[in-house]
C-alpha cells in the first residue's frame, strides 16, 4: 500500500480517517477476491499476492480462548470471514473454497452445524439445517437445472417427508428414504398421469393406484415399478380386467368384464406393460456433485501459513475489538460511519491467530502422527503376465454363469440347491460352441458350484447382475496382489475395487460347501452381519497334460470406498506371532498390521455400539456352531483430519488423561436414528462396518511384564475417523492339522497365546478382545 511521504501521520489525515480509508480498500479487495475465486480455481496465487502486504499491529492483553472475528486467507487459497474460536470457525461465518463452493451460516468448532446456506459453482444451492457438516434437518435444495426439493434431510440425503419439483414439470409429494422415494407418496407427471401408493428404493412397490389422464386406472400390487400380483385394470367406459399380473405372459391370468363400449374381450393384458406404462417414467433427481461434508477446511494444519487480513475479539461489553497476532487488544476500536470496523495494519508478518496454546506444557507427540498417501494395490494382469490366460478363463466363465438365462431367483431355496453335487460343468473350446463364445485362450472347463444358491445370495446382497459382470468381466483387467496370503492363496482385485477373488484349496471348498446352508440362513436372517459376503464359487480346469484345477471364490472387498484407507489391522485376540516385522519406514497404508501393532481403541456412538455387540455375538455363535476358528476382524481406518503433507491432527485431547465419555459438538452425532436408515455418500450406505463415523483414541502399552499387553492404556488423544470392519477368513475349521498345530505349539508357548485353539475357546477370546478394542461413547 503506497503512502504519500509528503504527508505525515499527523499531517492532513487523522488516524480514524486513515483506518476508514484502509477499511474501505480492504472491503473492496475482499469482494473482488470472492468474484475472482468463482471464475477460476487458480485464485490462490492472486489472493496471496493481494493480502501479503497487510499485517496486524502489536497491542496488549491476551485472550487466546475468546471468540473473535477474523478474515483469513488460508494456505490453499480458501477464504473465511466470521467468528473464530482457537483453531476453528465457530459461530456465524462465511467460508469460500477456491473451487467456488461457499457456505454462509452457523459453525461449531470447524463443523457446519445449525442453519446455513451452501452453494455450488454450478448455481445449485441448499438452504436449511446442517448437523455435523451434513445437510440434516429441514432444508431446500435448488438444483442447477431447476429441480427443487423441500423437506427433511438426513446425512446429506433426502430422508423423511418432502416434495420435489422436477425440471420436466413432474412433481412428487411423499416419503423419502436414503435419497429415494420410499414409503407412501404421490407422483404426478406433466401430462396429467399420476401414481398414488407405496414406493421402495425409488420405484412403485406394494399397493398403489396408477391413474391415466384418459380415465384408465390400475389398482393393485406392484413390484420393481411394474404390476405384479393381484390387481384390477379399469377403463373409462366401465370395462375392467381382474387377475394376477406379471410381465411374463406365462404367469399372467385373469378375467375381462366388458362395459358399455364394444371393447374386444380378447384384449391383451401385456398392453399395460408395453403401451400404457411406456410414458410413466420417473424423472431422475439431480446428483449433487460434492456434499458439504466432503469439503475439507484448511484450518487444522500448519496455521502459521495462514494469512490473516484482520481479527477482532468480543470484549466484556459485547463490543468487537480488533487484536494482533499475540492476542493483545488494539488501542484503536473506532467504528466507521457505515458501520464497518476499521483494520489495524502494521509491518509484522507471520500472523497466526489460530494457534491453540492449550497444549503447552504437556506431551503433544500425538500431534506429530503422520501417514503416507495410499497407493493403488496390485499388479495389473496384462498380456504376458503368467496368470493372463487364467484371468481370461475366469472372466469368460463368470460372463457365462451370470448371463445364462435362468428363472427369477427366489430367496426361499430347496435343500437340493445346497447339495455339493449341485454343480454345472461347461466346456470352453477356443473356437466356441453352441453355448460358449470363441476366445483367444486355451481350452478349459468351467464349474459352477451351487449356482442357484449364489444367484440368490447376490440378490440378497443387492448385487445387480449387469454391474457384477461389468466389474469382473469388463474391459479393465484384474489386479493381482503382490504376494500370496499365509494360506498360500492368491488374491485378485477388480479394477473398480468392488470385488476380491481368492484362490482356494480343495479342503476350504469342502468346508464352505458343508457350511453353505447355515451361512445362507445366517446372512439372510441378519442383514448387518459382519462375516464375509460371498458371491460365487467356481473352478477352472485346464485341459491337456497339466490338468490343473484352480478353485476360487468371489467376495466383497471391505475397503471399496471413496475414502482412502490410511491404516488397516487384522485382529484375532492372540499374541504369538501377532506383530508385523517391518521397520516403521517400510510400513505402508496397504500393510496389514496385527494385534500387537494396534495402538488405538475405537469409540462408537451408543446406537452403533449396541448393534455392533449384538452382531459380533451372533456371528461368533454361528462360527462356533460350524466349528470355525482362526478368523479375524479386519479393520480399516480413514483419518478425516489429514493434511496434504500427511499430518493427522487430533480432534480433541482429554487433559485428565482418561478416556472421554462423550462426543463433542463436532462429533458424528447420530443419536435416535437406527443405523440401517443412514447413508454417508451416494455410492455406499452407512451400515454396520461400512463408512461408519467414529473416533480412534490413541493408546500406549506398558512393557513391564513378560506377557505382551494386547490393549494399551488410553491417552486421551482422539482422532475423527471413518471406520470399516468385518470378520474374514471364516473357512478354516478345527481339523486335524490345526489340532496338531495346537498341541505342538502348546509345548513351547502359552496355549492361550496361539491362534490355533478350539472354536469355543477361540470365540470367547476373540469376543473378549474385540469388546476391549471397540468401546461405547455415548
Amino acid at each position: 500500500m503506497k503512502v504519500n511521504r509528503g504527508v505525515g501521520w499527523g499531517e492532513g489525515l487523522t488516524k480514524v480517517d486513515t483506518f476508514k480509508r484502509m477499511s474501505k480498500e480492504i472491503n473492496g479487495i475482499v469482494k473482488a477476491w470472492e468474484t475472482t475465486v468463482r471464475k477460476s480455481s487458480g485464485a490462490k496465487k492472486r489472493t496471496n499476492s493481494i493480502f501479503t502486504p497487510m499485517f496486524v499491529a502489536h497491542v496488549d492483553d491476551d485472550e487466546s480462548a475468546a471468540v473473535c472475528q477474523v478474515e483469513k486467507i488460508l494456505p490453499n487459497g480458501d477464504f473465511y470471514t466470521g467468528q473464530w474460536l482457537q483453531r476453528f470457525p465457530h459461530g456465524q461465518g462465511k467460508y469460500l473454497w477456491t473451487d467456488g463452493c461457499m457456505y454462509v451460516g452457523e459453525w461449531s468448532k470447524g463443523t457446519t452445524t445449525g442453519k446455513g446456506r451452501f452453494s455450488w459453482p454450478s448455481g445449485a444451492t441448499y438452504e436449511g439445517e446442517f448437523k455435523c457438516g451434513n445437510m440434516d434437518g429441514k432444508g431446500t435444495y435448488i438444483g442447477s437445472s431447476g429441480d427443487t426439493y423441500k423437506g427433511s434431510w438426513m446425512m446429506n440425503f433426502k430422508h423423511g417427508q418432502g416434495t420435489e419439483s422436477y425440471p420436466n414439470g413432474d412433481f412428487y409429494d411423499g416419503e423419502w428414504k436414503k435419497g429415494l422415494h420410499n414409503g407412501h407418496g404421490r407422483y404426478q407427471w406433466k401430462n396429467g398421469n399420476q401414481y398414488i401408493g407405496q414406493w421402495k428404493n425409488g420405484v412403485f412397490c406394494g399397493n398403489g393406484t396408477m391413474m391415466w389422464s384418459n380415465g384408465n386406472r390400475y389398482d393393485g400390487c406392484w413390484e420393481e415399478g411394474l404390476p405384479k400380483g393381484n390387481g384390477t385394470f379399469r377403463w373409462g367406459d366401465g370395462s375392467f380386467y381382474v387377475g394376477v399380473w406379471s410381465q411374463d405372459p406365462k404367469e399372467q391370468s385373469g378375467t375381462f368384464y366388458p362395459g358399455a363400449s364394444d371393447r374386444p374381450a380378447d384384449w391383451d393384458p401385456q398392453d399395460v406393460f408395453n403401451v400404457e406404462l411406456i410414458d410413466c417414467q420417473i424423472c431422475p433427481c439431480e446428483k449433487v456433485s460434492i456434499y458439504p461434508s466432503q469439503k475439507t477446511l484448511s484450518v487444522s494444519c500448519g496455521e502459521e501459513d495462514n494469512k490473516l487480513v484482520s481479527k477482532k475479539r468480543i470484549d466484556g461489553s459485547g463490543r468487537p475489538r480488533w487484536t494482533s497476532e499475540d492476542g493483545r487488544i488494539s488501542n484503536y476500536n473506532s467504528e466507521c460511519e457505515d458501520g464497518a470496523y476499521a483494520f489495524d495494519v502494521a509491518r509484522k508478518s507471520g500472523f497466526d491467530a489460530s494457534v491453540d496454546h492449550s497444549n503447552q506444557g504437556r506431551d503433544t507427540s500425538l500431534s506429530r502422527l503422520r501417514i503416507k498417501n495410499p497407493k493403488r494395490q496390485g499388479e495389473t494382469i496384462s498380456k504376458g503376465h503368467k496368470n493372463y490366460e487364467l484371468m481370461l478363463n475366469l472372466q469368460l466363465g463368470i460372463r457365462h454363469s451370470v448371463g445364462r438365462p435362468a428363472p427369477s431367483a427366489s430367496l426361499d431355496l430347496k435343500n437340493s440347491a445346497f447339495d455339493p453335487k449341485e454343480k454345472v460343468w461347461t466346456r470352453f473350446p477356443p473356437e466356441g460352441s453352441k453355448h460358449t463364445p470363441p476366445h483367444p485362450s486355451c481350452e478349459f472347463r468351467w464349474k459352477d458350484y451351487c449356482p442357484v444358491v449364489f444367484r440368490a445370495l447376490r440378490k440378497l446382497f443387492k448385487v445387480d447382475p449387469a454391474d457384477y459382470m461389468i466389474s469382473i468381466c469388463g474391459n479393465d483387467a484384474l489386479r493381482e496382489l503382490s504376494s500370496p496370503g499365509k494360506s498360500g492363496s492368491f488374491f485378485y482385485l477388480t479394477n473398480d475395487d468392488r470385488y476380491m477373488i481368492k484362490t482356494m484349496k480343495k479342503a476350504e471348498v469342502k468346508v464352505f460347501m458343508r457350511m453353505l446352508p447355515a451361512y445362507y440362513k445366517h446372512v439372510r436372517a441378519f442383514e448387518n452381519t459382519l462375516v464375509t459376503r460371498f458371491y460365487g464359487l467356481h473352478c477352472v480346469k485346464l485341459t491337456g497334460s497339466a490338468q490343473k484345477k484352480v478353485r476360487f471364490v468371489i467376495m466383497g472387498n471391505l475397503f471399496c470406498s471413496q475414502h482412502a484407507i490410511h491404516k488397516r489391522f487384522d485382529l484375532k485376540g492372540s499374541t504369538f506371532g501377532r506383530n508385523t516385522d517391518k521397520p516403521e519406514s517400510e510400513i505402508e497404508p496397504t500393510t496389514t498390521l496385527k494385534d500387537l501393532d494396534l495402538n488405538f481403541i475405537f469409540r462408537l456412538q451408543k446406537s452403533w455400539f449396541q448393534e455392533f455387540c449384538r452382531q459380533v455375538d451372533r456371528d461368533c455363535d454361528f462360527l462356533e456352531q460350524e466349528r470355525i476358528m482362526d478368523y479375524s476382524m479386519l479393520v480399516g481406518l480413514h483419518f478425516k483430519e489429514t493434511t496434504s503433507s500427511g499430518t493427522v491432527t487430533p480432534s480433541r485431547h482429554s487433559t485428565s488423561g482418561c478416556t472421554p465419555t462423550s462426543f463433542n459438538d463436532a462429533g458424528p452425532r447420530l443419536s435416535g436414528v437406527d443405523i440401517d436408515h443412514l447413508i454417508m455418500d451416494p455410492s455406499r450406505w452407512i451400515q454396520l462396518g461400512v463408512n461408519m463415523p467414529a473416533r480412534a483414541e490413541m493408546t500406549m502399552r506398558k512393557s513391564t511384564s513378560d506377557t505382551p499387553q494386547l490393549v494399551g492404556q488410553p491417552t486421551g488423544e482422539l482422532y475423527e475417523i471413518i471406520i470399516f470392519f468385518g470378520i474374514i477368513d471364516i473357512l478354516q475349521d478345527y481339523d486335524i492339522s490345526k489340532k496338531l498345530e495346537h498341541a505342538y505349539k502348546s509345548f513351547q508357548y502359552d496355549p492361550t497365546s496361539i491362534s490355533a485353539v478350539d472354536p469355543r475357546l477361540y470365540s470367547k477370546r476373540f469376543r473378549d478382545f474385540i469388546f476391549r478394542v471397540f468401546v461405547e461413547d455415548t
